[in-house]
């Protein structure tokens, strides 16, 4: 071996339990019609609009660092879906919720400047959206003991004590079966898959010192700074 394999970052379980060690993180993108429309995109019902980050972009301490190569870091809060089992291939809507073993809640930071750059040219958003440290995430809350959020569950976000984001599950485009089926027949997944599920309206820039908390109401919190 070259060199030490590096540790999957892992996170933690509240009650006790023991860690969950990360294997891919997919991305829901326009999965809320009023952001889809904040970002001049259309409401599109048809097929889901998924990309990655990398499993090392989960980050699990409070100060999280504004990234390098950007002027406008962007928030944008999501649940969480943690999974809990391999899939050997394609899944049915009926059996995709036992794949979830537990929820959080989590930002997808992006680098809105270099992604709107990259939207120009037709490019991929890797770089505005895979950058290190751009999933901060919440220790999860395993569905056993607290069953699955309803479509009332409320998802928001403060920054600085002001509410920059707010919305319920039931306005998302796709659910979480809806999801999970599509991506069972892209890719193999696994346990250890993150799914972020997308975010709501009122997206806007952080700046170093800034303070968020985000929510998934009754489920999850995640609170921290930008430094």
């Amino acid at each position: 071996m070259a060199f030490p394999a590096p540790a999957l970052p892992c996170l933690p379980v509240l009650g006790g339990q023991a860690g969950f060690p990360v294997h891919r993180i997919y991305c829901v993108g326009r999965n809320f019609a009023d952001h889809a429309r904040e970002m001049g995109a259309p409401v599109e019902r048809g097929t889901p609009t998924i990309f990655m980050k990398p499993a090392d972009a989960a980050w699990l301490a409070a100060d999280v660092p504004y990234p390098p190569g950007t002027a406008d870091l962007h928030h944008e809060v999501e649940m969480v879906l943690a999974l809990g089992r391999d899939a050997g291939g394609p899944i049915r809507r009926e059996e995709a919720l036992e794949f979830v073993y537990a929820h959080g809640v989590g930002l997808d930071l992006t680098r809105r400047d270099l992604q709107a750059v990259a939207k120009e040219k037709r490019l991929p958003w890797d770089v505005a959206k895979g950058f290190d440290a751009s999933a901060p995430v919440s220790p999860l809350r395993p569905v056993a003991g607290h069953g699955h959020p309803g479509p009332d569950t409320v998802l928001s976000l403060e920054v600085n004590g002001e509410l920059r984001q707010r919305s319920t599950l039931g306005e998302m485009l796709f659910g979480v079966e809806d999801i999970l089926v599509h991506l069972s027949g892209l890719f193999r997944l696994r346990a250890g898959d993150l799914v972020f599920m997308g975010t709501p309206a009122g997206v806007a820039a952080l700046q170093r010192g800034d303070r968020f908390h985000a929510r998934l109401e009754g489920v999850a919190e995640l609170a921290g700074r930008i430094v």
